[in-house]
C-alpha cells in the first residue's frame, strides 16, 4: 500500500480558535476540556460593552449640564469636550482643564459621575482579574485532568465512524470523562467537546499529539481515520507509545487489514466490506439484516456482550447457561458454541453472549 504523508486535513496546521484553551507545554497543539463556563473572550467583550455604556451615560450627564462646566481653553464645553472630560474623569486622569463650577454640575459629579467612575474601574479591574482567574482555573483543570486520567479511551478521528464508536462504548457505561478525541479539525473537536469529551486538535501520526491525549496511559485506542495510510501510521505511533493498550482500527479496503495488524492493531474492522455484507444480508433476508443491525447498536433491543463465566456456570455445558452463548473465549482461542472443546466451561473462560439490552442514559 502506498503511504503518503497523512490526511490532507492533518497536513494543515490547526487554526487558532478564540474559545480554545491552550496547553502551555506546546503552543502548536492543545488539549480542550468540556467547557464549564463562558469563554474569556466573550467575557471581555461583555465587559467592554458595559464599560462603553458607562462612558455613554457619563457623556450624557456632562453634556446635559454643560453650562455648569468651564473649559480653560475657550470657556465653552461642547460635545467633544464632554466626551473628553468623561474619558479623563472615568480613567481618574483628571487634567483639570475642564472643571465643574456650578452647584448642579458639582452635585451631579458627586451623585452620578463618581459612582460611574467607580463602576468603570470595577469593570476594568474585574475583567482583568476574571480573565486571569479563568486561565488559572483552566490550567488547574488541565493539570488535574492529566494527573487523574488512567485507563481511558483515545479515539482518533471524530467522523461518522469515530462518533458511532464512542456512542457505542458510552452506551455500555463508559463515562464521557474517560474519552479523549484526537482530530486535526477544530470543528470536529468542538463537536466532541459538546458531547462532554476532552479533545486534542492535531495530527495523530505525530507522537507529541498522542502524548497530549495521554495515550501511554490509555486502556484502549480506537482509530477511525478517513484514510487507510493514516490509520497505519497512527497505529504504528500508538503501539510504540503504548505496548499494552487494546488498539482497534478501521480501514476502508480489506487488503490493508493485514498491514494494520502487522502495525500493532489487535482488531481491524473493514468498514466498506462490512457495510457491503450487511447490505447483501439485508437483500437475502431483511429480517436477518435488521437483527444484525440491532446487535451492533448497543442500548436497544438485543446486545452482544462479552462477560466472564460466573461461579455457578463453571463445569456446565454452553447450552446450560442462562444467556444465549455465541462463542467461548479461552485464552487466545475463540471457540464456537457448538465446538466440543467449548464445554464444560472453565472459570477463566469468557463468554460472548446475546442478551436483552438494558437501556442506559446516553452520557
Amino acid at each position: 500500500m502506498k503511504l503518503p504523508a497523512h490526511d490532507a486535513a492533518a497536513r494543515q496546521d490547526p487554526p487558532e480558535s478564540p474559545a480554545a484553551h491552550h496547553d502551555p507545554q506546546n503552543s502548536g497543539y492543545r488539549v480542550q476540556l468540556p467547557r464549564q463556563s463562558v469563554g474569556p473572550l466573550r467575557q471581555v467583550i461583555r465587559r467592554l460593552l458595559m464599560a462603553l455604556l458607562v462612558m455613554v451615560a457619563t457623556v450624557f450627564i456632562v453634556y446635559a449640564d454643560r453650562g455648569g462646566y468651564h473649559d480653560n481653553a475657550d470657556g465653552d464645553v461642547d460635545f467633544l469636550d464632554a466626551v473628553y472630560y468623561s474619558t479623563v474623569t472615568l480613567s481618574t486622569t483628571g487634567y483639570g482643564d475642564i472643571v465643574p463650577y456650578s452647584d448642579s454640575a458639582r452635585l451631579s459629579n458627586v451623585l452620578l459621575v463618581t459612582p460611574l467612575r467607580v463602576l468603570f474601574l470595577i469593570i476594568l479591574v474585574g475583567t482583568t482579574l476574571e480573565v486571569l482567574t479563568e486561565r488559572t482555573r483552566e490550567q488547574w483543570r488541565l493539570t488535574r485532568w492529566r494527573s487523574a486520567l488512567r485507563d481511558h479511551t483515545v479515539v482518533v478521528g471524530f467522523g461518522t465512524k469515530g462518533r458511532s464508536a464512542v456512542q457505542t462504548i458510552c452506551a455500555t457505561g463508559l463515562a464521557s470523562e474517560r474519552v479523549v478525541v484526537v482530530d486535526p479539525s477544530p470543528k470536529a473537536i468542538e463537536s466532541a467537546i459538546g458531547h462532554g469529551y476532552a479533545g486534542v486538535v492535531g495530527d495523530a501520526t505525530r507522537s507529541d499529539v498522542l502524548l497530549r491525549a495521554e495515550v501511554e496511559k490509555a486502556r484502549q485506542i480506537i482509530i477511525a481515520t478517513q484514510r487507510d495510510d493514516t490509520a497505519v501510521l497512527v497505529t504504528l505511533t500508538a503501539r510504540q507509545l503504548n505496548r499494552a493498550a487494546n488498539i482497534v482500527a478501521a480501514v476502508r479496503e480489506e487488503e490493508n487489514a493485514p498491514l494494520l495488524r502487522q502495525s500493532g492493531a489487535d482488531s481491524v474492522i473493514t468498514s466498506a466490506s462490512a457495510a457491503g455484507r450487511l447490505l447483501g444480508l439485508s437483500v437475502l433476508s431483511p429480517s436477518a439484516g435488521t437483527v444484525m443491525e440491532d446487535l451492533i447498536q448497543q442500548g436497544s433491543g438485543l446486545d452482544i456482550v462479552e462477560r466472564p463465566v460466573v461461579k455457578a456456570e463453571v463445569g456446565k455445558s454452553v447450552r446450560d447457561t442462562d444467556d444465549l452463548v455465541v462463542s467461548v473465549l479461552r485464552g487466545h482461542r475463540l471457540l464456537g458454541y457448538d465446538d466440543p472443546e467449548a464445554s464444560p466451561l472453565k472459570s477463566t473462560d469468557r463468554l460472548i453472549t446475546i442478551v436483552r439490552a438494558r437501556p442506559t442514559a446516553f452520557r
